[in-house]
């Protein structure tokens, strides 16, 4: 069974779709109950596996703990946890106030650390089990006016690496993805500016953004056997932004 942290909406809803309709009963995290809710019954309908929905705040050790032997009391067992959940403020640095850098931190950092521990645990003890964090190309690279985005996102690959190595004696491997962009409700309103949204797109050689569905299939691959062998691993889906 699979933990999406974040979904409810967006890229962790995609990611749950794709591991249900690949045969994986999930539980979906997130603080929006009525949002996860709609989505459990959507993707339990469509596909007959059993979707839990589990209302928990990340950057909560409490919510987290708890969340974690819900699951454990309801499936019995984890295979995959995927920390999707994650907060992308625009501002330039000068006019970033310092609780909203420490909320960046706490949701896309402290958070998937919180997740990696509280899940991760079952998954040493059981001595299988697979860790997907969502990073980002602003973890690879930089981009004005998203310092804290950035920051956060350079700790999560930081964390994918060296958790992947802690772990690696117990069978449990840990990748990371870095989406460049994709349409989702964090990010719409820029792709939707009739300035800012083409200055985005020209510079991604495919010259379009992802759509959430088209993270699915390589969710499934790094939850699969067919990902055994690889750990510790960044892999970038950006229609080509890094390449430049």
């Amino acid at each position: 069974m699979a933990v999406v942290t974040g979904g409810g909406r967006g890229l962790g809803a995609a990611a749950a779709w794709a591991l249900a309709e690949a045969g994986a009963d999930v539980a979906l995290l997130a603080r929006s109950e009525d949002q996860i809710i709609a989505t459990a019954r959507e993707i339990e309908d469509a596909t007959g596996r059993k979707i839990l929905s589990c209302a928990c705040d990340v950057t909560d050790e409490n919510s987290v703990e708890e969340a974690a032997s819900l699951v454990i009391a309801t499936y019995g067992r984890i295979d995959v946890l995927v920390n999707n959940a994650g907060i992308a403020p625009v501002a330039p640095l000068l006019d970033l106030e310092l609780l909203e850098l420490r909320r960046v931190l706490d949701v896309n950092v402290v958070g998937s650390f919180l997740c990696a521990r509280a899940f991760g645990a079952h998954m040493v003890a059981q001595r299988k089990g697979t860790v997907i964090n969502m990073a980002s190309v602003a973890g690879l690279g930089g981009e004005a006016e998203l310092t804290a985005y950035c920051a956060s996102k350079h700790a999560v690959v930081g964390l994918t690496k060296a958790l992947a190595l802690e772990w690696a004696r117990h069978n449990v491997t840990v990748n990371a993805i870095a989406p460049g962009y994709f349409r989702t409700d964090l990010n719409k309103h820029a792709l939707d500016d009739v300035k800012i949204g083409p200055k985005i797109v020209g510079h991604i050689p495919l010259r379009r953004v992802g759509q959430p569905e088209e993270l699915g299939p390589l969710i499934v691959y790094l939850a699969s056997d067919a990902a055994a062998y690889m750990t510790g691993t960044v892999v970038v889906l950006d229609g080509g932004q890094l390449a430049r």
